[in-house]
């Protein structure tokens, strides 16, 4: 069963501005020359530290078309914290997606481009309470991330600039499709031979489930990225960069 908000086109747009700090660790795992495992944990919390925002996990497989495209389809959880009086309550989100990367190269600069589709299920509150209500969405998402290296040197760290859209579908949507907007500004640095992290500043623009609410959330994210080549040795040592986020 589903069920959605009312209608309140009139209200006067509100904007909440929000400070968070997003944490995670990505992996991508190849398996074999063609295929591949694909796994992350997200931590994202409100006030900086103070507040819990939600704990995200996904995993699922990956097939490698060649060096610059690659495919993939999974699930993913998540535990959605909700202020309830003076405390906190998680609802549930179940998460299938499908995925489509292009790894390609301008110059020295290294762009990547993602579609991602989600079929998400989220549980509902109703009086601060728990229901078995889920409101189904489908959500499609776009992103464009490029990584510019500004010495030969592999100590300097990499700039990394990169905007996601996001927009999503389903009956039960009252509003406009738009759902957010991310965009990023940081650093990349090797930390391993398959261990590296990316670091920087992340303004989300993001319209809640009444229409005219939105928040304005300034992002501290630090995301690592673990890729090892578990049983590929004809890879010529190249490094496949994967991009993700909740």
């Amino acid at each position: 069963m589903v069920i959605c908000p009312q209608g309140h086109t009139q209200e006067k747009r509100q904007i909440r501005h929000q400070q968070q700090v997003w944490l995670s660790l990505n992996s991508t795992s190849r398996l074999a020359e063609k295929w591949g495992v694909i796994a992350d944990i997200h931590i994202r919390r409100n006030h900086y530290l103070k507040d819990p925002g939600f704990y995200f996990i996904r995993s699922g497989l990956a097939y490698f078309h060649n060096d610059k495209l690659s495919l993939a389809a999974g699930y993913g959880h998540m535990w959605l914290a909700g202020a309830v009086a003076s405390d906190f309550l998680f609802t549930n989100e179940n998460r299938i997606f499908q995925q489509a990367q292009i790894n390609s190269q301008w110059g020295k600069v290294q762009i990547v481009n993602r579609i991602r589709n989600e079929q998400r299920w989220s549980q509902q509150l109703v009086g601060g309470q728990k229901t078995d209500l889920w409101q189904f969405t489908d959500r499609i998402r776009y992103l464009l991330s490029f990584s510019i290296p500004v010495s030969e040197e592999k100590k300097i760290p990499v700039l990394v600039m990169a905007n996601e859209l996001m927009v999503h579908f389903g009956k039960n949507l009252v509003h406009k499709n738009f759902d957010q907007n991310r965009v990023f500004a940081g650093i990349r640095m090797p930390l391993a031979k398959d261990l590296s992290f990316d670091a920087g500043y992340m303004l989300v623009y993001q319209q809640k489930r009444l229409g005219y609410q939105y928040d304005l959330n300034h992002t501290l994210r630090c995301f690592f990225y673990y890729n090892p080549r578990l049983m590929v040795r004809n890879m010529h040592g190249r490094h496949q960069h994967t991009e993700t986020a909740d």
